[in-house]
């Protein structure tokens, strides 16, 4: 039975390297997030149960290893935002169909190169890296995000990359012909070149680009607007051996959406994360867009709370920009400028900095935490 190989490199020509033989000898990949604590990092390895782990001090073997299937590519941790990170198996097959689609919905040119800047523990950036693989394109990979980097990379080639919107505000995307953004929610304003997608680690990467599902992606909107996808790229299961899909082929993101008048898929948010207060149903997605207006609001993220009144109230967690950070009332009377009047916060908290994924997505489970 072939094997899974933990990958405990940093982004760069090893990694790269690294993978390309534990796929030549046939076994599967975990890459692993090495900014994470050695305490995590043993976590997700007890989790993953690799039989090997390949490092800077090169391949040793780890007890308790478990097989993975023949046709396993690889094993990605989930980003840890809707709970306990599960690990995604992803066959070959699935990283082929991906890399094909997305390649050929971007227009990959066979003059292109790739710059891989997001972690490659995510689906994200590790994307970038088998895309390039399987199609056959250049490709520069970096150990994390550099601003200064990343436009270095485009001046000596670099002409696509992937990037989350917290990245794209800190270069000029005019530096490449082609800028995937994933992960977290886009900015209101995007530059010409940028291609908006939806996905998630078990589709292996974006799925659908601006609104349109790739090639060979079907989607479907339940009677409630639940999101369900189905294509050749999906996972085939999860690390424990279960398999989310039904027996058609549709995995349940558990997402909500709904259909533009273009036929655009358009994303409202997780189905945990729409709030319900006083009958009315508000998504968090519109109210942050108009709070990070805001010339006091540097950023902000919204989420519900239960409210003995209205059964859930609109919080509004600040980092407040300068020493004049704005009260509530002030936000309240922002958001009725352009909302209805429900979807004003009724809480608001200022802090220090919004908690965030590795690549970008808010961790509203820790901004929420006990009641206060």
């Amino acid at each position: 039975m072939p094997d899974l190989v933990a990958l405990a490199l940093p982004g760069g020509p090893a990694f790269v390297s690294a993978l390309e033989r534990i796929w030549e000898r046939g076994d599967a990949a975990l890459p692993l997030d090495l900014r994470q604590p050695d305490s995590a990092q043993r976590a997700a390895l007890a989790a993953m149960a690799p039989a090997r782990v390949v490092d800077e001090r090169g391949e040793h073997a780890v007890a308790g290893g478990r097989p993975v299937e023949d046709g396993d590519a690889l094993v990605v941790a989930t980003s840890g935002t809707t709970g306990r990170p599960q690990g995604v198996v992803l066959t070959h097959s699935a990283v082929a169909a991906s890399a094909r689609a997305t390649s050929t919905r971007v227009g990959v040119r066979p003059d292109d190169r790739w710059l891989a800047c997001l972690p490659l523990s995510h689906v994200g950036g590790l994307s970038v890296v088998t895309r390039a693989l399987v199609i056959g394109t250049a490709l520069t990979v970096h150990p994390g995000f550099d601003a200064q980097a990343a436009q270095e990379a485009a001046r000596a080639g670099a002409n696509l990359v992937a990037l989350v919107a917290t990245a794209l505000g800190r270069l000029d995307p005019a530096c490449f012909r082609v800028v995937v953004l994933g992960g977290a929610r886009p900015p209101e304003h995007l530059p010409p070149n940028a291609v908006t997608t939806y996905g998630m680690t078990e589709t292996g990467s974006g799925i659908v680009y601006d609104g349109r599902p790739l090639d060979g992606v079907d989607v479907r909107l339940g009677p409630d607007g639940g999101i369900d996808v189905r294509g050749p790229m999906l996972l085939r299961a999860y690390r424990d051996g279960h398999d989310p899909k039904d027996a058609e082929g549709w995995l349940a993101t558990g997402d909500l959406g709904s259909w533009d008048a273009d036929g655009r898929l358009v994303v409202h948010g997780r189905r945990g994360e729409l709030i319900i207060t006083g009958g009315e149903n508000v998504w968090p997605a519109p109210v942050e867009a108009r709070l990070a207006e805001h010339p006091r609001v540097t950023e902000v993220a919204v989420a519900g709370r239960p409210d003995a009144e209205w059964g859930e109230r609109v919080v509004a967690f600040v980092v407040p920009s300068g020493n004049d950070p704005p009260d509530l009332a002030g936000l309240r009377d922002w958001v009725k400028q352009t909302l209805p009047g429900y979807c004003a916060p009724r809480e608001l908290v200022l802090v220090d900095e919004l908690p965030r994924t590795s690549i970008g997505k808010v961790r509203k489970d820790a901004l929420l935490g006990p009641m206060p």
